[in-house]
């Protein structure tokens, strides 16, 4: 038996005529499970993932309001810089391994996410001066000393997560376009749990204090990687998955190409809130202003994983249905995408607007900062709505190669729109931390 014919289910509605003849509904009904096979582990993988950081967060918090800033612009602008970039440029992989394995080009997977550990391997290194030099980069913005210098000290703590990422993100997207999602979600929840165990640990029971937080986030992010890539080894995917191979040192330019529109495709956005969050540092009140903020963007971002796993999940649907071929269940895939992504921040637009003086005793007993949290919950609400739908149009053009568009669209709405209307709003109508948010959902 040839290896096509052991080769694993596809979605992708390969007989389109059939296709055809079925009513609405249940074209929506069958694109909505295809979607929510990759969807659903997506968001469950993607929150666990993200609540190591919140459950990081919440540790500092209840350490003091210095703690809290400190870890905050660690995890929010250090960490989060190469992080926007190192993910964006993951997601090459999606168009590469997500038209490959539509195309039934199996071992091509495990080749192109080899490239890719070599490219965000060697692009970790030229990111290296950022941790090294935290310190004195946050004082020249203008952030307060102590804050400035505590945020140095844990960067520096920092840089075994920051080699994670290289490995983490083609291993999370190389299993996704295989549609292998439950493994990813099975590691998520063990790394989860592993984080709360050594977060309590290391905090409380050897008071390591607010580097004991840091240093959890290292175990953790690696504990994601090992998982992924031993069930990969394992023998968990043995189409794709096929040894290590020189194939991976060639063609390594035109991958470099791709994998840079896509990162700066989704950092240009990602980079936007570390810069919003930079700038509080120079307000009246600097540390409230920056937790605020801070906490309001985690919630803002705990939340994004629910889109995030929609762009990821558009994105496998479009590259799978375009590499089979099917470019008009592909649009069909996107419109049951953004719909279902659409209700779904509606609803929590709804939840967050009902609790709007609650959710920030998460992070802080600070009255001053519960205050400033409360102010924002509009805002925040209406980020979280029209973010429901954006993350998962970049995933219809990652899903279709687009990358290099998208950044161009990027720069115009973040860059040349949102951040100096963000920066006229503080420092000429003096609107302090509202600006921040009603800049960023203005340009949304």
């Amino acid at each position: 038996m040839g290896e096509e014919s052991k080769a694993p289910l596809i979605l992708s509605h390969s007989n389109s005529s059939v296709y055809e003849d079925e009513d609405l509904k249940r074209k929506i009904w069958i694109e909505s499970k295809l979607l929510w096979h990759i969807v659903g582990p997506a968001i469950f993988s993607r929150i666990s993932s993200y609540s190591m950081n919140v459950i990081t967060q919440a540790f500092a918090g209840h350490l003091g309001d210095t703690e809290l800033a400190a870890i905050s612009i660690v995890n929010n602008v250090i960490t989060g810089f190469d992080f926007g970039l190192l993910l964006g440029m993951a997601s090459a992989l999606e168009t590469l391994c997500g038209q490959a394995f539509g195309a039934k080009k199996y071992h091509m997977l495990g080749i192109y996410m080899q490239r890719s550990w070599i490219v965000l391997f060697a692009c970790c290194i030229l990111l290296l001066p950022f941790y090294m030099f935290a310190g004195p980069l946050l004082k020249l913005v203008g952030q307060p000393e102590n804050v400035a210098e505590l945020s140095g000290s844990l960067s520096l703590w920092m840089i075994p997560l920051h080699f994670s990422f290289a490995f983490q993100f083609p291993l999370q997207r190389f299993l996704q376009c295989q549609l292998k999602t439950i493994v990813i979600a099975w590691v998520a929840l063990f790394a989860l749990i592993v984080h709360v165990t050594v977060s309590w640990l290391f905090v409380y029971g050897l008071k390591l204090g607010v580097v004991g937080t840091a240093v959890t986030l290292n175990i953790s992010w690696w504990t994601l990687v090992l998982g992924m890539f031993l069930y990969t080894v394992c023998g968990g995917c043995p189409l794709t998955w096929t040894g290590f191979s020189v194939e991976a040192f060639s063609d390594l330019w035109d991958f470099i190409k791709l994998s840079v529109s896509s990162g700066v495709m989704l950092c240009l956005e990602n980079w936007y809130y570390r810069i919003l969050i930079l700038m509080t540092g120079n307000m009246i009140n600097a540390e409230i202003a920056v937790d605020a903020l801070s906490i309001c963007m985690t919630i803002n971002g705990w939340e994004m994983m629910i889109p995030l796993a929609f762009f990821v999940g558009t994105g496998v649907r479009v590259a799978n249905e375009l590499g089979a071929g099917n470019g008009k269940q592909a649009r069909f895939a996107t419109i049951v995408s953004v719909t279902t992504s659409l209700i779904i921040g509606l609803f929590f637009t709804v939840l967050l607007l009902i609790f709007h003086d609650k959710f920030g005793i998460l992070f802080s007993s600070s009255k001053p900062i519960l205050d400033a949290v409360d102010d924002l919950s509009i805002l925040l609400a209406l980020t979280i709505l029209l973010n429901s739908v954006q993350p998962v149009l970049s995933g219809v053009a990652v899903g279709s190669g687009w990358q290099g568009r998208v950044a161009y669209i990027n720069i115009t709405c973040y860059y040349i729109v949102g951040l100096p209307l963000g920066i006229l709003m503080e420092w000429i109508f003096h609107q302090g931390v509202m600006a921040e948010k009603s800049s960023r959902q203005l340009e949304t």
